[in-house]
């Protein structure tokens, strides 16, 4: 707003503000025309603005007067107001001084003390160098000392101590040899000690002190004529530690090793040596396997030793990758001859790993006291022998695979050699054992050899499934008979024998004889599924009626004859092989046992059957009959000629065409046992019995004994001797017999020990209530004389007793006094038989 020019733009009469000036040359606004009004009443707007002027005017009088004393007091403050400003603008005079005289004694000294701080980082910085410079000096000289006497023990390693021939045993020339050797490694380790002490000489290192820059010892004279001969000897040492690891991997000299680490530690490059060798060893086992299993140099190296022949000429210029019948035995020694060759440089390598990893668990700093092995693990990812361990197995597993894969002729060499592949692991096993802690015997295998084994795990399964395939082809041929042709004696040996061939092909190494084990058993398992279905169990397997013995019972017979060889093989095998071997062995035998059992079980108790109750038909027989002395001797029995007849079949018939052998015995051994024991219960139950009945029990007797023993001839023929049959059923024979004797004692010998001996207390009881006239223990129960001798089967001694005891007082309590009288004497009797067997 500019108000001259409103004042004109209102006597003009114009519009304020002026409106902008149009773009067009042509035409003139409207708004630049003047109003005539506007023009002629100028004179009127003057006198208008007059007035107003004059009215102004008027007002500010008015306000003037009426404010007058105020605008007094406002003149008078202001006055006042100047006093205060000139009183302030002194101070500020003052102040401005004062600054000026502070700036004066602070800047001056200051400008002063950084001049001597300066000075003084010159003086640090000179001293630093100068110190650093007398360090690297010393050093360098020692340096220069120790390279002097490595040098000096190096020439007398090579031209030898002139000294020597003051010393005449090889003995001591060898201790001085070693105490050269000795000194040498130290001072090697000295020496990369003082050089890894002047590597932070190096400019990089210096650090700035303040503003004043650093100075770096190579730019010192003293310190650069040093520099070339450091470097040497740095390289000379770093070769001298290169050769001592060399060496003492090699020779596996420990003291080498340890000194090699040890100069490396000083030069503070052990995490990447370690790294190195272990990645050296790693790429030659990996090469050294590779180079194993390469058929193109395993065909360049058969083929210069093959016979030349005209096809060989024709296709001469065509590589071969599998062999031909004329090839095929240079191949294969080629093929194990380079298997041999791995196994040797395996162990060598691994013989390294190990020795390398125990010198760096036994070697510590000696300030922090932290093994060497824990600062090479900064850099490695595991310790050197896992990563050994991984390499080799992996490498091996990949090779042998694609070997195997590409070539048939390998697959079938190193299934069908398995064995003889897995011996060179076992010597490999063992040439490592001593230098490490794995182990691999039947007892335990380390996760290493597990580890390793398992990358040739495809030859094993091809070996195990031909060993399973022969297990199988021998059960199928043995059971390719059926029903018409069933297995016997010789299939049961047969296969018996394939499972030990296997067994004994397997048993050197603790996981494959396992496997083939478990591959065994699974053969004797389907072996018994298939006689399980051939097995007869219907009636006719146990029926005895005879005059011969059922096609059933020779079926079964045969098979429990090819059961029991097989199982006869087997159970043997316990005591050579471990245990875990011996448990999956003893579990397919226990299976074989159990399964003839299932046929033979029933059989015998058929027989002991049939026997008992031919036994039970004594009772029928009359043996109370009066004596007639002009008759001659009785003949046998009825019931006894059956029983004989009965164990004729059984042993002509049925047993003999079991082929068990020492089997057979035991189950003659059970069979006559519980045979005479049975009778001999049955027989003291005779009632009555007469004088001509004891003769006529006499005569059964004697026909009974020799049945049994012609009862006891193995009718298979396995063992004839009879007499170690005796023995073991020696009691109830000589029961038998003394049974015999009895009949004809009087009462009073009865009672007597030694009269007795032999005989069962409970058969002495026995027949002493058969010649009383109590009732016999059946007869007061209301039983049959079977049901009670089953009772005494089932029951103890004591409760037999027990049973008689209660006979007797029942008897005294329910008759007359008359009837006690007669039987008062055999109640003695027994009670005191009583008395004697419960005091025992």
């Amino acid at each position: 707003f500019d108000p001259n020019e409103y004042t004109n733009a209102v006597l003009a009469g114009e519009p304020y503000p002026p409106p902008p000036k149009s773009k067009s040359r042509g035409t003139i606004p409207s708004a630049a025309i003047p109003s005539e009004a506007a023009k002629e009443d100028i004179s009127v707007a003057l006198g208008k603005l007059t007035l107003g002027i004059d009215d102004v005017s008027q007002q500010l009088r008015s306000l003037v007067t009426q404010h007058h004393e105020a605008l007094l007091s406002e003149v008078a403050s202001v006055h006042q107001l100047e006093g205060s400003l000139r009183s302030v603008r002194h101070g500020l005079s003052e102040l401005s001084a004062s600054l000026e005289k502070l700036r004066l004694k602070i800047r001056v000294p200051y400008q002063n003390l950084s001049a001597h701080v300066i000075r003084i980082q010159r003086l640090q910085l000179a001293a630093d160098v100068l110190r650093r410079t007398s360090r690297f000096v010393l050093v360098a000289r020692r340096l220069d000392f120790q390279m002097n006497e490595l040098a000096k023990s190096t020439s007398t390693q090579s031209n030898g101590n002139p000294g020597s021939a003051k010393i005449p045993s090889k003995a001591s020339a060898a201790l001085e040899e070693s105490i050269i050797e000795g000194e040498r490694e130290r001072t090697v380790a000295k020496a990369a000690l003082s050089i890894a002490e002047l590597k932070p000489v190096k400019p990089s290192s210096a650090e700035p002190l303040g503003p004043v820059a650093p100075i770096p010892l190579r730019s010192i004279n003293a310190v650069t004529q040093h520099i070339p001969g450091i470097d040497a000897a740095r390289v000379k040492i770093t070769e001298e530690m290169e050769t001592m690891l060399r060496d003492g991997l090699e020779n596996l000299n420990r003291s080498l090793l340890a000194s090699a680490l040890q100069t490396a530690h000083n030069l503070r490059v052990l995490p990447q040596l370690v790294q190195d060798v272990v990645e050296e060893i790693a790429e030659t086992v990996e090469a050294r396997i590779k180079y194993a299993f390469d058929l193109a140099s395993i065909a360049k190296e058969a083929t210069k030793d093959a016979p030349t022949t005209a096809a060989s000429l024709m296709y001469r210029s065509r590589v071969r990758t599998e062999p031909t019948n004329v090839t095929a035995p240079q191949w294969t020694n080629a093929l194990w001859t380079r298997l041999e060759g791995l196994i040797e440089d395996l162990a060598s390598n691994c013989v390294k790993i190990y020795t390398l990893e125990k010198v760096l668990k036994l070697k510590r700093d000696s300030s922090s006291k932290i093994p060497f092995l824990e600062e090479a693990l900064k850099v490695l990812d595991s310790k050197p022998s896992s990563t050994f361990w991984m390499t080799a197995a992996r490498c091996l597993e990949t090779n042998a695979k694609e070997s195997a894969k590409g070539s048939p002729f390998v697959q079938q060499t190193l299934s069908n050699g398995y064995p003889r592949l897995l011996r060179l692991f076992h010597d490999f096993f063992s040439k490592i054992g001593v230098h490490t802690d794995t182990v691999y015997s039947q007892s335990y295998q380390s996760p290493e050899t597990v580890l390793t084994l398992r990358a040739i795990n495809n030859f094993e399964s091809l070996y195990l499934s031909r060993s399973s395939n022969r297990l199988t082809e021998t059960v199928g041929s043995a059971m390719s008979g059926g029903v018409r042709a069933p297995p016997g004696m010789a299939e049961g040996v047969n296969i018996a024998r394939t499972v030990v061939n296997e067994l004994d092909s397997a048993r050197f190494d603790p996981l494959l004889v396992r496997a083939a084990a478990k591959n065994a058993a699974t053969a004797l398992d389907l072996f018994c599924g298939r006689i399980d279905t051939l097995i007869v169990r219907d009636r006719a397997a146990t029926s005895l009626v005879g005059p011969t013995a059922t096609p059933q019972q020779a079926l079964n017979a045969s098979l429990v004859s090819a059961l029991y060889h097989c199982w006869l093989r087997l159970s043997k095998l316990g005591t050579e092989y471990h245990e875990s071997v011996a448990a999956v062995i003893r579990s397919a035998a226990q299976t074989l046992k159990s399964e003839y059992e299932k046929v033979t079980e029933p059989l015998l108790l058929a027989i002991r059957r049939d026997l008992a109750s031919i036994a039970a038909r004594l009772h029928r027989a009359d043996f109370g009959k009066t004596f007639d002395p002009t008759a001659g001797p009785g003949a046998t029995s009825a019931y006894m000629k059956d029983m004989v007849d009965k164990l004729t079949f059984v042993r002509n018939e049925i047993l003999a065409r079991f082929n068990v052998g020492d089997l057979m015995k035991t189950w003659l051994v059970s069979i006559v046992k519980r045979d005479i024991r049975t009778f001999v219960l049955h027989a003291s139950l005779a009632k009555p019995l007469s004088e001509s009945g004891k003769l006529q029990l006499t005569s059964d007797m004697t026909e009974f004994e020799f049945a049994i023993n012609a009862f006891m001839t193995d009718p298979s023929g396995g063992s004839k001797n009879r007499n170690a049959m005796k023995e073991a059923i020696a009691d109830d024979y000589n029961a038998l017999r003394a049974l015999r004797r009895l009949l004809f004692f009087d009462n009073q010998s009865l009672v007597l020990e030694e009269q007795t001996s032999g005989l069962p207390p409970l058969i002495v009881l026995h027949h002493i209530l058969v010649r009383s006239p109590l009732p016999l223990p059946h007869a007061l129960h209301g039983w049959k004389v079977d049901e009670y001798v089953r009772w005494v089967d089932e029951h103890t001694e004591a409760e037999a007793y027990t049973l008689i005891e209660g006979c007797l007082s029942r008897w005294e309590a329910t008759v007359d006094d008359h009837e006690r009288q007669s039987g008062e004497e055999y109640v003695g009797l027994a009670r005191s038989v009583l008395v004697r067997v419960t005091n025992v």
